[in-house]
């Protein structure tokens, strides 16, 4: 569903949601806050000349996929790893779920796949 939102309030749909993933935790380092599952980065949230995004660790399918969408952008860092999408006041919040459960996967080790399979 596409709705208007702020950044602050993207900011805490985006926690909730990657902090309701098994043995997630949020970290605070460059400027913005980083989603993690167990020790690695799942999803960061930062903003680019105001522009609110968050990027997802991805892999080359996924990147090629998605970087076809305009709201989609090759992230600045991360050795070709990472792509971000732009939240914009008003997005489809269920289109940015996709990315962080495949970050999520990408990243977590087996038993936190076993336990988000159990919440499902």
């Amino acid at each position: 569903m596409t709705q208007t939102r702020s950044a602050g309030e993207v900011l805490q749909e985006l926690r909730t949601f990657c902090l309701s993933l098994p043995e997630t935790s949020e970290r605070g380092s460059w400027g913005h806050p980083n989603f993690v599952a167990g020790n690695k980065t799942f999803v960061t949230f930062e903003q680019f000349d105001g522009r609110p995004s968050v990027a997802f660790r991805l892999g080359p399918s996924d990147i090629d996929r998605l970087s076809r969408d305009n709201h989609f952008f090759v992230t600045p860092y991360g050795r070709g790893q990472w792509l971000s999408r732009w939240l914009d006041p008003t997005f489809d919040w269920d289109l940015v779920k996709e990315p962080v459960i495949t970050s999520y996967r990408l990243v977590a080790l087996k038993r936190m796949l076993v336990a988000l399979e159990a919440q499902s």
